[in-house]
Formats: C-alpha cells, sequence, structure tokens
C-alpha cells in the first residue's frame, strides 16, 4: 500500500493535519531523507538543517499571499530520537499574523517497510487564513509532498 491516508481520528480537529504513509523501505533510508539536507532539499525545501535540539535554520519557498505565507519558514528542531521520530517547529516570523505549528515524523517498522506518521499540528480554527493553510497543507502533505519524498526514498 502507497497511499496516504489520513489517519483515523477526531475529523473535527481543525487544529491538525495527519497522514498516515507506508513506505516500502526500511525506517533508516526513510530518516535519512528527512534528517540529510541534500536529501530534504529533494523532496520538501532547502534547508541549513542539522540535526540538533534547539538548531535553527529556515527554508525557502514561493510564497503563498492567499493565506498570509510570506514563503520563508523559521524551523527549530524541538526533539528526535534517531530512526524513531523528529519533531520541527515552523513559523512564518514574516507573515503579519505568524502560524506556530509543530510537524512531527513518527516512523515505525512495518514488514519490509516504514510506517511514516507526520503530525501537523497548532492551526488556529478561528482564523480564516490559517484553514486555508490547513486545507492547502493538508492536501499537499498528502500527495505532492509524500510523493516527492517517496521518489527520494527509491532513488537512494
Amino acid at each position: 500500500m502507497t497511499s496516504a491516508d489520513e489517519n483515523p481520528g477526531d475529523p473535527e480537529d481543525l487544529t491538525t493535519v495527519r497522514v498516515d504513509q507506508f513506505l516500502a523501505h526500511p525506517p533508516a533510508k526513510v530518516w535519512r531523507v528527512l534528517t540529510e539536507p541534500d536529501l530534504i532539499a529533494q523532496w520538501l525545501m532547502p534547508a541549513d538543517f542539522r540535526l540538533e535540539v534547539g538548531h535553527r535554520y529556515t527554508m525557502t519557498t514561493l510564497p503563498r499571499p492567499n493565506t498570509g505565507f510570506s514563503g520563508t519558514v523559521a524551523a527549530e528542531v524541538l526533539a528526535y530520537e534517531t530512526g524513531r521520530m523528529l519533531s520541527v517547529r515552523w513559523t512564518d516570523e514574516a507573515a503579519a499574523d505568524p502560524a506556530d505549528w509543530t510537524i512531527t515524523w513518527t516512523l515505525a517498522p512495518e514488514g519490509r517497510g516504514t510506517r511514516l506518521f507526520l503530525v501537523h499540528e497548532g492551526f488556529d480554527p478561528d482564523d480564516p487564513a490559517q484553514m486555508m493553510a490547513r486545507k492547502i497543507m493538508g492536501s499537499g502533505w498528502r500527495s505532492h509532498v509524500m510523493d516527492a519524498l517517496r521518489g527520494v526514498v527509491e532513488r537512494l
């Protein structure tokens, strides 16, 4: 199975996007794609990422004015367990009303592959721009980003 489906859970939780993806590759290979800067640039955005709690880095992409996104993500490594979990904070400090999100990747061995979970938390259900961002990002995580991530893993 290679689809990226929303985890079962509370469909009314407008503060979170959840994605569940099976990759037919071992966790160590998937972990590399999540944590090596040159590989991150191939599926997400260029970043001066370093696997170190407290490390702050930036990522740049196209701005999305309809959501108030400037195109620059200020990020920070919050926590990690090598090969199992990575949690980062994202904010758009250039935005008039910056979002403050936590993105957590969890890897679980499954057969000869990896079950990859993504939890993107911190959307404000009372903010129409953030609800638009949630819709766009939820769709993007499930399709474009997971497809790109899978492609990088397969090329390793």
